[in-house]
C-alpha cells in the first residue's frame, strides 16, 4: 500500500496518545492530530509525518481545513462524564455529526467510529442513546465506515486502568454492587491495533463490530487479580447500586456532571457480546494477565 494520511480526533486522550504512536510507527501512515487547545497540542508526539492540528466542532472550517487530503479518520472524541460545559448530545453526537460532514465536504473516503458497547439510540440511559445516535450519524453518511463499540479499556494511562490500581491498592474497599457485573476489559494496545488494520485495510460500505478482551470476569475477580499482582489481599464490599444512584441523584440537584446515575448504570452494565471482533479485524487479544502485568509495572 502507498502513502496513507490518517487524521485523528481527541489525539490527545490515552486511546489517541497509543494510537498516534502506532500509527507512526509504520512508515507509510502520514497523521493529523486533532486536539481542541494549545496546551493539548503541545503534549503531542513530535514526528515529521504528524501534523497537530487545533479544531473546533463549532467552526466547521477548522474541520474541513484538518480533513484536506486525509484517507480516513479516526474519531475518538466524546465523554461519559458530563459538565457545565459539556454534555452528551454535544460532546457526542454534535461533535460526530460535525466530523462526518466535514469528511463528506472533504472527499474523505473512510471513518473509523469509537463506540461503546451498549450503544443503543433508543436506550433509557443517556450516555448509551447518545452513542446509539452517533453511530446513526455515521451509518447514514455516503461514507465507508467502521463502529468499533469497545468495553471497559485498560492501559497504563487509561482511566479504567488507573482507577484499577488505585482501587486494588487498598486493603479494603466497597465497591457497587460489590463488583458483580461482567467485564471483557480491553487491552487499549489491542484496541489500537484494531483501528490501524482498519485504516490499512478498509471494508466497503458500514459494519458495526464489538471488540472486546479475552476474558470474562466480575469487577470483583478483576480487582483481586490485580491486587493479587501488587502482593496484597483485598477485601471487597458491596455499596447497593440503588443506594449510589440515590446518592448521586440528590448530589445532581446542586451539582452537573460527575458520578450521576446515567454514569453509575454504564460502569456497572455487563459487557456480554454475541461475537468478538478480533478475528475480524485480524488481530491477537493480548492476554488479561498481561495487560494487569502491564499495569502493576507502570504503577511501580
Amino acid at each position: 500500500m502507498g502513502n496513507l494520511s490518517v487524521a485523528v480526533t481527541g489525539a490527545n486522550s490515552s486511546v489517541g496518545t497509543v494510537l498516534l504512536t502506532r500509527l507512526l510507527s509504520q512508515g507509510n501512515i502520514r497523521v493529523v492530530a486533532g486536539v481542541r487547545s494549545t496546551k493539548a497540542r503541545e503534549g503531542l508526539p513530535r514526528s515529521p509525518r504528524l501534523t497537530p492540528v487545533i479544531i473546533g466542532y463549532d467552526r466547521p472550517e477548522s474541520l474541513t481545513a484538518a480533513l484536506r487530503d486525509v484517507d480516513c479518520v479516526v474519531h475518538l472524541a466524546g465523554v461519559l462524564f458530563e459538565s457545565k460545559t459539556s454534555d452528551y448530545q454535544t460532546a457526542n453526537v454534535g461533535t460526530t455529526r460535525a466530523l462526518v460532514a466535514a469528511a463528506q465536504a472533504t472527499g474523505v473516503s473512510q471513518v473509523v467510529f469509537i463506540s461503546s458497547l451498549g450503544a443503543d439510540p433508543d436506550s433509557t440511559n443517556a450516555y448509551f442513546r447518545s452513542k446509539g445516535e452517533a453511530e446513526q450519524v455515521v451509518s447514514a453518511a455516503s461514507l465507508d465506515a467502521t463502529i468499533i463499540r469497545t468495553p471497559l479499556l485498560l492501559g497504563p494511562d487509561t482511566s479504567g486502568g488507573r482507577a484499577l490500581c488505585r482501587t486494588a491498592s487498598q486493603s479494603s474497599v466497597r465497591v457497587l454492587g460489590g463488583g458483580a457485573h461482567r467485564l471483557r476489559p480491553l487491552d487499549v494496545d489491542d484496541l489500537c491495533h484494531g483501528i490501524c488494520a482498519c485504516t490499512q485495510r478498509p471494508v466497503p460500505g458500514v459494519r458495526t463490530l464489538e471488540l472486546v478482551g479475552p476474558t470474562t470476569l466480575t469487577y470483583r475477580e478483576l480487582l483481586e487479580q490485580m491486587a493479587g499482582l501488587q502482593g496484597r489481599e483485598l477485601t471487597v464490599g458491596s455499596t447497593p447500586v440503588w443506594l449510589a444512584r440515590l446518592g448521586a441523584r440528590l448530589v445532581g440537584l446542586t451539582r452537573t456532571g460527575g458520578m450521576t446515575p446515567t454514569v453509575i448504570d454504564v460502569i456497572t452494565s455487563d459487557e456480554m457480546v454475541a461475537h468478538n471482533a478480533d478475528a475480524d479485524l485480524g488481530i491477537t487479544l493480548t492476554p488479561l494477565s498481561d495487560t494487569l502485568a502491564k499495569l502493576k509495572d507502570h504503577d511501580s
